[in-house]
């Protein structure tokens, strides 16, 4: 009875379509006016969230008052009035700044950090939410009228529905322009043990899966640490202010961008290979935001980049009909035998252990991505599955141990 419920369910979800929306991004080259009107739009509207940000804030500390999105836009027909260059920027785009912050609030009454204020020196960006159209690669948006120049890579399938620009610290322009594809996502398939995979994500290695393939960690920051170092203490001897110091940090940006494109790269393949080659994916629950607070492991974490990984898999998934199943991140999966025996005893150093009951040579990354899989696969069949009570500085210390065998191995 339990098996033909689950299966009724699981029908009745794939019979529930999703729209399909895709954003393709890019690379503008505006005139020097255009550049201008650019930063103008940028400066504006961050000038706004800002604004809204301190009012709000001052509000309901001064007097107990939660300003809405509805009251500040109100304030905004006032201000116009008073600022005059804000009128050079769309009103579309100013209003889009307010609903930002909106939701900015929300993830914070959710458990996310407080909303931050803007700074003039990381990426700027302003949205279009609507009038976005290309014409013989021509960008046209409120306010641009002649067109930015577009270097069009490939077609867009689908509706444009609106459009971000944005300005790197290094100076390059680009627009990402979200399209309803007018397609349905796939039905996700049915849940099998032989067509699912469990993955265990790691430093040393990337990640290893349930059938024995390990994906090596690159390491593009610490491959590229020396020489950012060395163009950090150049950047910090010059003068502040001046031209040299701005050349200086722009080295800087540039290293940093080559490193995030090259991760970004790698995590586009790695994710679209499993995707393609998979009809369930097993992923273990991670508290990434709480490992990173721990300045021995931020940078390490921070260039392995799982939160990413993770996301791309997520709508990579919805796209493709894959499942996404996810166990508990106190589940024992590194500790638990093929026998079903838990290793209390295990330390941090073990990555090869043997099982006392059953006599089984375990490998320690292969064997939790396998457990993984059980889990994820049990539960997702209602059954009980075996966890841990674990503590958070436990977790920390393994991830540290990872970390620094994976530095001294290289």
């Amino acid at each position: 009875m339990r098996i033909l419920l689950d299966d009724f369910v699981f029908q009745l979800k794939s019979c529930i379509f999703v729209l399909m929306y895709k954003a393709y991004k890019y690379r503008i080259s505006p005139t020097r006016s255009q550049k201008e009107l650019i930063h103008k739009h940028c400066g504006s509207v961050r000038f706004l969230y800002n604004l809204a940000l301190e009012t709000k804030t001052s509000a309901y500390l001064g007097n107990r008052v939660n300003l809405s999105r509805y009251d500040l836009q109100r304030q905004l027909i006032d201000l116009k009035k008073e600022l005059s260059w804000l009128k050079e920027t769309n009103s579309q785009s100013l209003q889009s700044a307010l609903i930002n912050l909106e939701e900015a609030y929300k993830k914070f009454f959710k458990g996310s950090g407080f909303p931050k204020f803007k700074s003039k020196h990381n990426k700027q960006s302003f949205h279009i939410p609507q009038n976005v159209k290309i014409d013989d690669d021509k960008l046209i948006i409120p306010k641009f009228k002649e067109g930015i120049k577009l270097i069009q890579h490939r077609l867009i399938k689908g509706k444009i529905k609106s459009a971000t620009v944005s300005v790197t610290p290094t100076g390059k322009y680009f627009v990402s322009i979200l399209c309803d594809t007018g397609e349905d996502c796939k039905p996700k398939q049915p849940i099998k043990e032989e067509s699912s995979i469990g993955i265990d994500l790691g430093i040393k290695d990337f990640l290893v899966t349930s059938e024995g393939e390990v994906i090596n960690n690159p390491k593009f920051l610490r491959d590229s640490i020396e020489r950012l170092k060395v163009l950090q203490r150049i950047a910090s001897k010059k003068q502040k202010g001046s031209n040299n110091r701005k050349k200086a940090n722009r080295r800087i940006a540039l290293l940093h961008e080559k490193i995030k494109n090259q991760r970004q790269d790698f995590l586009h393949k790695v994710s679209t290979q499993l995707i393609r080659e998979n009809q369930t994916i097993a992923l273990e629950t991670l508290a990434v935001k709480n490992m990173v607070k721990n300045h021995n492991l931020a940078q390490a974490i921070s260039d392995v980049s799982w939160s990413e990984f993770n996301r791309m898999i997520e709508y990579k998934a919805e796209w493709h009909g894959v499942n996404v199943l996810r166990i508990g991140r106190f589940a024992p999966s590194s500790k638990t035998c093929e026998c079903g025996k838990i290793n209390k005893d295990l330390k941090l150093s073990d990555r090869v252990w043997k099982c006392k009951n059953c006599g089984q040579v375990n490998e320690r990354d292969l064997l939790a991505a396998k457990n993984i899989k059980k889990f994820a696969l049990k539960d997702y069949s209602g059954q009980v599955l075996p966890v841990e009570l674990v503590e958070m500085s436990t977790l920390v210390e393994s991830a540290k141990q990872e970390a620094h065998q994976s530095s001294v191995g290289g």
